[in-house]
C-alpha cells in the first residue's frame, strides 16, 4: 500500500573540442574514442543502475562485524574471534562466515563517521546525506531517483519492503517534493509462507471490468472534489497514488515480481528464510522487473543488552545469509553491474562494552557495504583506530557516502529541486566521491 558541467562549444555528436584534443592525446597511449567513453561512464555513474539499500535499524556493532579489533583488550573486542575472507588480509567476525566467501563482491567502508547516534535522526541522515534539520525535511536517495528518473516497466521506482524505518524526523521519505514521491511500502513479512502485497491483488468477488467500473466512479468524484479544493497540492499526490495503484494491480509483470512464492525452493533456502533475507530475494525480483531503487528494512540492532547473544544468534547469521546470498544471485545473473547494492545502519556502537554485555550508540565509527554498480569490489577502505573510536585513515562522512550513491546511480551532484517556497537545494553539496572504489 501507499505510505500517505561546464564547457561550451559542443558538437552534435556531444563531443566538446576539449573531447577531441584528449582523445587525440590519449590514442599516443593506446586509448581511443571507445576507451575514453568507457572511463568515461565509469566516472559519471554506471549507466541505467538500480539500487538495494538493505536498512539495519537500530545500529550495527561494527565492531563485532565488519571492523574488528582482535589485538584490543577484552573489553573492547568483545566475544568474538575473527575468520579469514577469500581476499588476503581482510578478515570478518566469526559469524559471517557466508559473506567471507563473498568478499571479493564487495567492498567494505570501514573509515564512515556518521557524525549523528540520535534514532530518528539518523534515518533521516543516513537516508538522504543532509543533515536533519526541523526546518525542512530532505528528501531520501529513493525520492530523488524516482523524481528524476520516474517509473520504468510500469512498476513503482521506489519501494520499501519493511516497515524498520524511524520516520519521525522524515526518514526514507520525499520530504519537501511532495508525497507522490514517497516509497510505496510492503509491510508484510516476505517469509511467511501466506504473505502477499495489499492492493496488487483484486479482492476474489471483484472482476477486472467491475474494478475499472469503479475507478471511473472514483475519478468522475475526485474530478468534483478538485473543483471545490484551494488547496490541490495533496489531491494532486493522491491521484498519482490511484494510478500508480491501478497500474500494479493490473499489470501481469508486477503481479509476477511479486509473486516470491513461484522461487526455486532451494535459492529461497540460500537467502534465508528469516523476512530479512526474502526481503533481499523480493528486492532483487523487484529491480528486475524494474523498479530503480529498494529499500529492504530490518530492525532489531540496538543492543544496548545481550550484545553477542543477540548478534551470534539472530542479527549475524540473517544478515550473513540475506546479503551474501542476494550477490551471489546478482552475480550469477549477471546483474550485479546493473544493481548497486549498499548496506548501512544508523551508527556505530560504542568500543566499550557496557555492564549489561551491550554497547550503546556510537557517533563517530560506523561501517557500510557497497557492491555492484560498477564499483571496485574486495577493497577494504579507511581504518579506525586501535580501539574502533574513529577514523584514522581515509575518513569518509555520510555526504559522501550519500555522493558516491547518487553518482552510480547517474544523478549529477548538481542536481537541483525547489522547496515549496521556492529555494533550491542541491542534492548533494557537500560529498565527495569514495575514489578508493571508483
Amino acid at each position: 500500500m501507499f505510505e500517505l558541467k561546464m564547457g561550451a562549444g559542443r558538437s552534435c555528436d556531444g563531443m566538446t573540442r576539449r573531447d577531441a584534443l584528449r582523445v587525440g592525446t590519449l590514442s599516443a597511449f593506446g586509448l581511443g574514442l571507445p576507451g575514453l567513453l568507457r572511463a568515461e561512464a565509469s566516472a559519471h555513474g554506471a549507466g541505467d543502475v538500480s539500487c538495494i539499500l538493505v536498512w539495519l535499524q537500530g545500529g550495527l556493532s561494527h565492531i563485532d562485524s565488519f571492523d574488528p579489533k582482535p589485538e584490543a583488550p577484552a573489553e573492547i573486542r568483545g566475544e568474538f574471534g575473527v575468520i579469514e575472507t577469500n581476499v588476503a588480509g581482510i578478515h570478518l567476525s566469526e559469524h559471517l562466515p557466508k559473506l567471507a566467501r563473498h568478499q571479493d563482491k564487495y567492498s567494505i567502508l570501514r573509515s564512515l563517521n556518521p557524525r549523528n547516534g540520535s534514532h530518528g535522526v539518523a534515518d533521516a541522515y543516513m537516508m538522504s546525506g543532509h543533515p536533519f534539520t526541523p526546518a525542512l525535511t530532505y528528501p531520501s536517495f529513493g525520492s530523488v531517483i524516482a523524481k528524476e528518473k520516474g517509473d520504468r516497466e510500469s512498476m513503482p521506482p521506489y519501494i520499501q519492503i519493511g516497515t524498520s524505518v524511524d520516520m519521525r524526523f522524515g526518514g526514507g521519505v520525499a520530504g519537501f517534493l511532495g508525497d507522490q514521491y514517497n516509497p510505496f511500502v510492503l509491510p508484510g513479512d516476505a517469509s511467511s509462507p501466506n504473505f502477499t502485497v495489499r492492493d496488487v491483488t483484486l479482492p476474489g468477488s471483484i472482476d477486472k471490468t467491475r474494478f475499472d467500473r469503479r475507478r471511473r466512479v472514483l475519478a468522475a468524484v475526485d474530478t468534483w472534489q478538485a473543483k471545490m479544493e484551494s488547496s490541490p497540492g495533496p489531491l494532486e499526490a493522491t491521484d498519482v497514488f490511484y494510478q500508480k495503484a491501478y497500474n500494479l494491480i493490473t499489470a501481469p509483470r508486477a503481479k509476477k515480481a511479486f509473486d516470491i512464492a513461484s522461487e526455486d525452493p532451494r535459492l529461497r533456502d540460500r537467502y534465508g528464510r528469516s523476512s530479512l533475507g526474502q526481503g533481499c530475494l523480493l528486492a532483487r525480483r523487484l529491480v528486475e522487473s524494474g523498479v530503480r531503487f529498494v529499500t529492504v528494512t530490518d530492525g532489531g540492532w540496538d543492543t544496548h543488552q545481550n550484545n553477542f547473544t543477540s548478534l551470534s544468534s539472530k542479527l549475524l547469521p540473517r544478515l550473513d545469509a540475506a546479503v551474501s546470498g542476494l550477490l551471489q544471485d546478482l552475480a550469477d545473473r549477471g546483474q550485479l553491474d546493473k544493481t548497486l547494492v549498499v548496506v548501512m545502519s544508523d551508527f556505530g556502537r560504542t568500543p566499550k562494552v557496557n555492564p549489561s554485555a551491550g554497547r550503546d550508540h556510537h557517533s563517530t565509527a560506523s561501517v557500510a557495504l557497497l557492491a555492484g554498480g560498477g564499483l571496485k569490489h574486495g577493497l577494504v577502505v579507511g581504518k579506525t583506530n586501535a580501539l574502533a573510536e574513529q577514523p584514522i585513515e581515509a575518513p569518509y562522512m555520510t555526504e559522501d557516502l550519500a555522493a558516491t550513491i547518487y553518482d552510480r546511480l547517474g544523478i549529477p551532484l548538481s542536481t537541483t529541486h525547489h522547496t515549496p517556497d521556492g529555494r533550491p537545494v542541491q542534492v548533494n553539496y557537500e560529498g565527495r566521491l569514495i575514489r578508493e572504489l571508483i
